[in-house]
């Protein structure tokens, strides 16, 4: 399982939400089965809806 906190610190130099969804997105096309939002993004253009949208991505229900 894969936790959203482990991709944060792998990946420090992110500086928007926008720049995490196709991470999100490599990390489903890698073959990760489980995702777990243990923290929440912080960035300032995280939106209220963050946790859904990071789902979707994951999924691959937004490409």
């Amino acid at each position: 399982m894969l936790k959203l906190s482990e991709i944060l610190v792998a990946n420090q130099d992110i500086e928007s939400f926008e720049e995490l969804t196709p991470l999100i997105q490599d990390v489903a096309r890698s073959g990760e089965r489980f995702f777990r939002m243990d923290v929440k993004p912080p960035y300032p253009d995280t939106p209220e809806d963050w946790e859904d949208r990071l789902e979707a991505v994951f999924s691959g229900l937004l490409r």
